[in-house]
């Protein structure tokens, strides 16, 4: 395993979907929903600190859902109609003054959004990736971000999944593929 240093000046800290709708499920695991927003909450208090970006991302549908994919599928992972606080973000993950908030309509934070164009603006070209769900929306945006030339670090403990199974697969087989999975610890300890 590499040692690890991060430059805040060029590192973001994208938080993938840590809101009321998604971080409440109760079938979070290997780390519930509380575990999840602890560990993201300290790394967005160092990265704002150290002068770092945090890039809190929630998913958003219109009212009548018009905007929402709706292929053909074996299987879903929608529940019915979303209560109406679904979008909000966790309060200790409220974006702060000089966030860069994305709003998103699909697993991925970098298509149809102003993600990859702001943070290369910025001069960012490491990002760090926590949130839920590992194997969905964290991974889908690991995948385009890899193909967008990004450095990327996943940081295992502030990521959960539908099942303990889906999120090590992911830890194991695909993220070490698309950067370095590393502890919220091991994050920190490299600011």
């Amino acid at each position: 395993m590499s040692v690890l240093v991060l430059d805040p000046k060029n590192t973001a800290l994208v938080l993938i979907d840590l809101q009321q709708g998604i971080v409440s499920r109760p079938t979070l695991a290997p780390y519930s929903g509380t575990e999840v927003v602890a560990h993201a909450v300290r790394l967005a208090m160092r990265f704002r600190a150290t002068g770092g970006l945090v890039v809190p991302v929630h998913v958003v549908f219109s009212e009548d859902g018009g905007d929402a994919l709706r292929m053909p599928t074996d299987a879903s992972l929608r529940g019915g109609d979303p209560p109406p606080d679904f979008s909000d973000f966790v309060g200790k993950i409220s974006p702060q003054p000089g966030d860069l908030v994305i709003t998103k309509r699909q697993w991925g934070a970098f298509y149809g959004t102003e993600l990859d164009l702001q943070l290369r603006r910025r001069g960012i070209d490491t990002i760090v990736l926590a949130g839920i769900a590992t194997n969905f929306g964290v991974e889908s945006t690991a995948r385009d971000g890899f193909e967008r030339g990004y450095t990327q670090i996943f940081v295992e403990d502030a990521m959960s999944s539908i099942s303990a199974e889906a999120h090590a697969f992911a830890c194991r087989t695909i993220l070490p593929l698309l950067g370095r999975v590393r502890s919220t610890d091991q994050v920190l300890a490299a600011l």
